[in-house]
C-alpha cells in the first residue's frame, strides 16, 4: 500500500509518518519544498513538490491519500490575513486534490479528510457526536468549507473519511504550550474553566488515522477525541497533579481577548464535549482513554 500525505511535515503528519515507516506503507510527502521532507525525515520517506511533482501517477487502488494541509490555527493572532490563509490553505489544498484526481483519471482506494471538533461551534453541557449538526462561527465554517472542498471525490467512487479531531496532546502542539506557566507556578484555566476540552493522545491521533485507513469498511465523519472529555477546569487540575504544580489560578478572559483577540473566544474560551462514538464503533480501541493516563505517558 502507498499512503500519499499532504501536509506530513506538521505536527500530526510528522507522527503519522513515523508510525507507518518500518511497516508495508510505501510513504510520499506533498510539500512545496521536498528538501524540508529530506531534512525531517530519512530516505525511506519520499517527497514531492505540490504543483509539479510525479505524484499525481502513484493514485491508483492501493493508495490512501491523507489530507493534513492547512495554516495552524493556533499559531499567532487572528488578523484577517491570518483567517483567510487558515481559510483558503485548507480550500485550496482539497481543491487541487480534486482536479489531480480528476486530471489523471484515477482514483486512490480512499481519502482521509482532516477536519476539526471546531466544526460543531461551542457548546456547553451537552455530550455530542458525529450526528450533531454543525454549529455557528468562524472556525465551524472553516470545517464546513474544508470538508467540503473533497466531497466531490465520493461521488467518483472514493471510500472518504472525515477526521474531526481534538486537541492532541504530545511533544508539542497546545500542551507545550500550557506547560511553560504550570512549571512556573501559574497554571489555571482560561476563563471560568467550564468549557470543554476533547482532548486525544498523539499515539491515539495516528493510531486513529491509520486504522480508517486501513479500514475498508470505514467511511464517513469521525470524531477523533478520546472517549473522556473533560472541562478545562478538570484538564488544569490533572495537569497540575501530574507536573506537582497549583493549577487554580485562572486566567481573566479580559488578558485572553488583549492578546489573542477573536481566537481567545473561539479557541480557547469555549469548547466541545465531543465523543468519538463512530470510531468505537467502528472497532477501534484507544490506547489511552483517560486523561491522567495520557499526561502521565506524555510527561513522565
Amino acid at each position: 500500500m502507498r499512503a500519499i500525505i499532504a501536509g506530513g511535515t506538521g505536527f500530526i503528519g510528522k507522527n503519522l509518518v513515523d508510525n507507518l515507516k518500518g511497516s508495508d506503507w510505501e510513504i510520499v510527502v506533498l510539500s512545496r519544498s521536498p528538501g524540508k521532507v529530506a531534512d525531517i525525515f530519512d530516505s525511506g520517506v519520499i517527497g514531492m513538490r505540490w504543483d509539479n511533482g510525479d505524484w499525481p501517477d502513484m493514485l491508483g487502488p492501493e493508495t490512501v491519500v491523507v489530507n493534513l494541509a492547512g495554516e495552524n490555527i493556533a499559531d499567532g493572532r487572528w488578523t484577517a490575513s491570518k483567517k483567510e490563509r487558515i481559510l483558503t490553505s485548507r480550500i485550496k489544498a482539497g481543491q487541487r486534490l480534486v482536479e489531480v484526481v480528476k486530471q489523471s483519471g484515477v482514483t486512490p482506494a480512499a481519502l482521509i479528510q482532516a477536519s476539526a471538533v471546531g466544526y460543531y461551534g461551542p457548546h456547553g453541557d451537552k455530550l455530542i457526536d458525529e450526528s450533531t449538526p454543525s454549529g455557528s462561527g468562524f472556525l465551524a465554517e472553516v470545517c464546513r468549507q474544508w470538508e467540503a472542498s473533497t466531497q466531490e471525490l465520493k461521488s467518483m467512487g472514493v471510500r472518504r473519511c472525515v477526521i474531526r479531531t481534538g486537541m492532541v496532546l504530545g511533544d508539542g502542539g497546545a500542551l507545550e504550550k500550557m506547560l511553560p506557566p504550570f512549571r512556573n507556578y501559574l497554571g489555571g484555566p482560561p476563563g471560568d474553566g467550564f468549557q470543554g476540552a476533547s482532548w486525544i493522545h498523539m499515539a491515539d491521533e495516528v493510531g486513529a488515522i491509520r486504522f480508517l485507513m486501513e479500514n475498508t469498511a470505514a467511511s464517513g465523519a469521525f470524531n477523533l477525541t478520546a472517549p473522556t472529555p473533560v472541562r478545562m477546569r478538570k484538564f488544569s487540575r490533572i495537569l497540575g497533579e501530574t507536573l506537582d504544580r497549583p493549577y487554580k489560578l485562572k486566567v481573566p478572559p479580559f488578558a485572553l481577548r488583549l492578546l489573542f483577540g477573536e481566537m481567545a473566544d473561539e479557541v480557547l474560551l469555549s469548547g466541545q464535549l465531543a465523543l468519538p462514538k463512530r470510531l468505537q464503533e467502528a472497532g477501534y480501541e484507544f490506547r489511552f482513554a483517560t486523561l491522567e493516563d495520557a499526561l502521565k505517558d506524555i510527561l513522565g
